[in-house]
């Protein structure tokens, strides 16, 4: 599966018991995130799910997202093959701020897409 044949979904669309997989840098996300959204650094997502899986398990629903969405729809076509429910985030971040979603940071900052 081609990382441009995956499956979307729209910011209207997020099914209400997914989990928002973030995959994104640690310096992108440290400037604003979804609030509850689990963050794993594309690059570490294999490792992390071998041996820190957390909420993100093949039985729950996956929203992956990045900034724009190419990262997540490679993401989301590799979970997808490895048995995972995954579903790419059309737009990702930007998409969230376009629509007027709320972002939050750890530092109390006002949050922004980098």
């Amino acid at each position: 599966m081609l990382p441009t044949q995956v499956p979307t979904v729209d910011v209207s669309s997020l099914p209400a018991d997914a989990v928002l997989l973030d995959v994104r840098e640690d310096e992108e996300w440290a400037a604003g995130h979804i609030a509850g959204a689990v963050h794993v650094p594309m690059m570490q997502l294999p490792q992390r799910l071998q041996y820190e899986p957390g909420p993100v398990t093949p039985e729950k629903p996956i929203v992956v997202v990045c900034k724009m969405g190419g990262r997540s729809a490679q993401v989301t076509a590799w979970l997808r093959h490895q048995g995972y429910d995954a579903v790419n985030l059309a737009g990702g971040m930007l998409a969230w701020d376009f629509a007027g979603r709320a972002m939050e940071t750890d530092d109390g900052r006002p949050a922004r897409v980098v």
